[in-house]
Parts: C-alpha cells; sequence; structure tokens
C-alpha cells in the first residue's frame, strides 16, 4: 500500500477509491520510532508507504481572535483538529516552496493544501523579530512562525 503526495490512497497500484475505506484504514495507520508508516489491527501489522504526510488539511475555520482564536482543521479523511500545544502547525522547506503541515496524532501529520495555506497566511499576524519580519498565527494560545518575509533589498 501507498498514500501518495497529494493523499491519494493505492492498494497494488490502483487507487483506493472508497472513501469509507481509506477513512478505515486511517484509523489503524500509525508511525514507529524509526518514521516508518504501519497498518496495524489486533491480527495483523503491514508497512505501507508515504511519500509525504498521510493526510492533506482541505479546509480550515477559525473562531475568535487575538489569544482566542481557535484554527481548526479537516483533512481529507474527516479528521478535525484544533491547532494549538497538542497539534502543532510547522513549516519546512520543500525547495523553494513552504511545506505547512498540522499535527493530527501518534507522529501523523496532515499537509495543508495550497488553498488552505492561504487561507492561514490571510489570518497571519507580522512580528519583528532577530532583524526580520515573520508570519505568525495564534490558535489555543500558542504562536505558530509560517516563515520570515523576504527582505526588501532581497526582493
Amino acid at each position: 500500500m501507498r498514500i501518495s503526495r497529494d493523499g491519494t490512497w493505492f492498494y497494488h497500484g490502483s487507487p483506493i477509491g472508497r472513501k469509507s475505506l481509506v477513512r478505515l484504514f486511517s484509523t489503524v495507520l500509525r508511525r514507529d520510532d524509526e518514521g516508518q508508516f504501519w497498518l496495524v489491527t489486533p491480527v495483523e501489522k503491514a508497512r505501507i508507504q508515504v511519500e509525504d504526510a498521510p493526510f492533506i488539511a482541505v479546509e480550515m475555520t477559525a473562531t475568535g481572535e487575538g489569544e482566542d482564536q481557535e484554527i481548526t482543521f479537516r483533512t481529507n479523511v474527516d479528521d478535525e483538529v484544533v491547532a494549538g500545544p497538542d497539534h502543532p502547525i510547522r513549516v519546512a522547506q520543500d525547495g523553494d516552496e513552504p511545506a505547512p503541515y498540522v499535527h493530527v496524532r501518534g507522529g501523523l501529520e496532515a499537509r495543508l493544501s495550497r488553498s488552505v495555506f492561504y487561507e492561514l497566511v490571510d489570518r497571519a499576524e507580522l512580528r519583528a523579530t532577530g532583524g526580520e519580519t515573520v508570519m505568525s498565527v495564534r490558535s489555543r494560545g500558542t504562536l505558530f512562525d509560517l516563515g520570515a518575509l523576504p527582505d526588501e533589498a532581497d526582493a
């Protein structure tokens, strides 16, 4: 089995078209200490290849403002998580592009779809820190940096 970069689940090279089956598999997905992904049931354990993150954040909602803001993400398998201390947002680099993720559960992350990341950036506040301007968002009282703005001299 394999989960592609776009969140499509495959079995023997063919996409799994039934969302209910993908959802069922997602509930038994685990990640071990070495970073390997496994489908674990009471009677069987099978390795699964994950090209990036096992889930995609396909929807975002925000309530409140400032310290009281809560940002909720819904994944392609209908998990919902509220960003905060237990579900941090992180932004890695994928070449020249930002690669944003939110922790879902047990070391499993969802990569934010491009449109969801744009929504998140729209909610960002600008902060001056360490001689640069950083975009950040708050959720459940936690501040998450999304990235630094390019220096005007570099632009």
